[in-house]
C-alpha cells in the first residue's frame, strides 16, 4: 500500500491549469504503474477533516492535529517486497509538494 501524505495546503487558491496540472500528473504517475500491471486498486481520496479516538476517551479534531501533514488517499499495487514498493512510489506528485509516500505491506 502507498499512503501519500502532503503538508496542510489549501487547494482553493490554486488556480484552474494549476489544479489542471496537477491532476494530470497523479493521472500520468498512476497510469506508469497500471502500464506495468501493478496497480491492485485506487483506495478513495480522503476528506481531511475527522476526528482522532485516542484511549481513554479522548477525542480530538483532525486526523493528524499533532502535525502539519494529512493522509490524503492511498492505492494498493502488486510488489514483490518493500524494495519493489519503494521503486514504484518514485515518481508520486506528493513529493514535488513536500510530501511523502508511506509503503507499507498489506496482509491478507
Amino acid at each position: 500500500m502507498l499512503l501519500f501524505r502532503q503538508p496542510d495546503y489549501d487547494y482553493s487558491n490554486a488556480s484552474p491549469k494549476e489544479m489542471q496540472d496537477l491532476t494530470k500528473k497523479w493521472h500520468d504517475w498512476v497510469e506508469a504503474i497500471t502500464s506495468q500491471k501493478k496497480l491492485v486498486s485506487h483506495g478513495p481520496r480522503l476528506a481531511m477533516e475527522g476526528k482522532v479516538l485516542k484511549s481513554g476517551g479522548v477525542i480530538t479534531d483532525g486526523p493528524f492535529v499533532e502535525i502539519k501533514e494529512k493522509l490524503g488517499s492511498f492505492i494498493i499495487v502488486k510488489a514483490e517486497n518493500l524494495d519493489d514498493a519503494t521503486t514504484l512510489a518514485h515518481g508520486c506528485p506528493a513529493l514535488d509538494a513536500g510530501g511523502s509516500v508511506e509503503i507499507r505491506p498489506v496482509f491478507q
